[in-house]
């Protein structure tokens, strides 16, 4: 899955779909997808990032309690 940086606009492979749609978990790992080589694998924080239109993520997947605000 492709999100993008709110930062640099760059479009970032999403290795684990499980841990980004786990609220408990706060980083998850992708590779940059900037240049003609392939990146190394960095760990961004799912506060840092986008759908690649521009939408924000699902609350339930950033927060475990979303359901009691």
């Amino acid at each position: 899955m492709l999100l993008k940086s709110k930062e640099t606009g760059t479009l970032i492979q999403i290795h684990d779909t499980e841990s980004l749609i786990n609220p408990n978990q706060h980083e998850i790992s992708g590779q940059d997808q900037a240049g003609q080589e392939e990146q190394n694998t960095t760990t961004y924080s799912k506060e840092e990032l986008v759908f690649p239109s521009g939408e924000s993520l699902p609350r339930c997947w950033l927060d475990a309690n979303y359901t009691k605000a």
